[in-house]
């Protein structure tokens, strides 16, 4: 019997990635990075490691001229390729969805954020003036468009994700949650599990542990989880709030102006694949308190890990954190709805805990790592094949 020859494929990455991405494509093809890099280490979350070899092309920093590399690149190489995935709706995909006219290769566009909606957010949060965001949310809007036009698939992480972004041509969006969670690493504890857990991270062994797993970005609401936590210590209860993350140190100067540095665990992040499961196995509940959002995979590594979350009810959150049969959700920007609902979740857990198991059930049967990778890999032989 001889052995099924691995597609070539090619990632267009022009805003960072997650190396569980990375990791899950170079399984299944012969896998080329076509990067840009403008995040330093921030391009690939962590360092790539394991057999399977990937080649690394750089582009330039600047998002046009990266467009015209990746596009110039796929037409002068169109032979070392079987298919090509393209990061966002950006000008970098509308760059590989004009050359595949030349290289009729299948082209996909993997959409993790609304970044039109986190641009807003950047603009509400004063990172950016008005000149810059109007030239922005031009070239965002137009490129998306364009995409709308020429695309030949889109690959989303949530029904929300693909009314944002395909402008109803639903037609041409596969909900394909890449990168999943592989739920033999994000496992739920034992009590006693989690109490030796604590002690080997260097986290406090008693009182509530609130995991506030996201970066401290624009889209996301740190400051009202801050007020929620002010709100739970005028009340007397006993927490601590552990975050991991880049951000970590403009976080623990937030807690300081609230009073919060004594109850705020703000760390580095951590290899996502070998430590960070045992960080949401130690914590009692995790907060994604998030302003806009694709779909969120931390609520979905917490639930997979039987780990409680409370959710904001935004964007592809409220395809998975469904209130009160596998999470609670609250208003965005509501410390007091926030806080009542952390302490529900403080006092009533075995209720909890049984939406978590609903949640641990739901991650596997929808959001397994595996079978999400294995469906685009099906998904690119399957149109292959049909052109043959």
């Amino acid at each position: 019997m001889t052995t099924p020859t691995r597609r070539r494929l090619v990632f267009i990455c022009e805003s960072g990635t997650d190396v569980r991405l990375v990791t899950g494509l170079k399984q299944r093809f012969e896998l080329t990075l076509l990067l840009r890099p403008a995040f330093g280490p921030r391009t690939i979350n962590w360092k790539d490691e394991g057999p399977e070899p990937v080649r690394i092309v750089e582009g330039p920093a600047g998002r046009v001229a990266f467009a015209a590399y990746a596009g110039a690149w796929l037409l002068r190489h169109r032979a070392e390729f079987d298919a090509v995935l393209a990061q966002n709706a950006g000008v970098a995909s509308l760059a590989a969805n004009v050359a595949r006219g030349v290289t009729r290769a299948p082209t996909y566009l993997l959409i993790c954020s609304p970044n039109i909606a986190y641009f807003q957010c950047r603009y509400s949060r004063g990172e950016i003036g008005l000149p810059a965001y109007l030239a922005g949310r031009t070239l965002l809007e137009a490129a998306r468009a364009a995409n709308a036009l020429l695309a030949d698939r889109y690959l989303v992480l949530s029904d929300y994700l693909g009314r944002e972004v395909s402008l109803g041509r639903t037609e041409k969006v596969r909900l394909v949650p890449l990168y999943g969670v592989d739920t033999s690493r994000f496992t739920p504890v034992t009590p006693e599990e989690k109490r030796r857990l604590r002690a080997k991270l260097g986290l406090p062994e008693e009182g509530f542990l609130v995991f506030f797993s996201s970066r401290v970005a624009p889209e996301k609401d740190t400051e009202s989880l801050l007020d929620a936590c002010a709100l739970l210590r005028a009340q007397g209860r006993a927490f601590w709030m552990l975050n991991l993350s880049g951000g970590h140190k403009r976080l623990r100067e937030l807690a300081m102006e609230r009073g919060l540095g004594d109850r705020t665990l703000a760390r580095d992040a951590v290899d996502p694949m070998r430590e960070l499961p045992a960080y949401y196995q130690a914590s009692d509940v995790c907060a994604q308190v998030s302003l806009e959002e694709g779909l969120g995979f931390s609520p979905l590594e917490a639930l997979a890990c039987e780990v409680p979350v409370v959710a904001t009810a935004v964007g592809g959150l409220r395809e998975t954190i469904v209130d009160g049969e596998t999470g609670l959700t609250v208003p965005v920007r509501s410390p007091r709805r926030l806080a009542a609902a952390l302490a529900r979740v403080m006092d009533e857990p075995e209720t909890f805990l049984a939406l978590a198991r609903n949640g641990r059930r739901m991650v596997q049967e929808r959001f397994e790592a595996s079978r999400c990778f294995d469906a685009f890999a099906g998904l690119v032989e399957q149109e292959l094949a049909s052109r043959r």
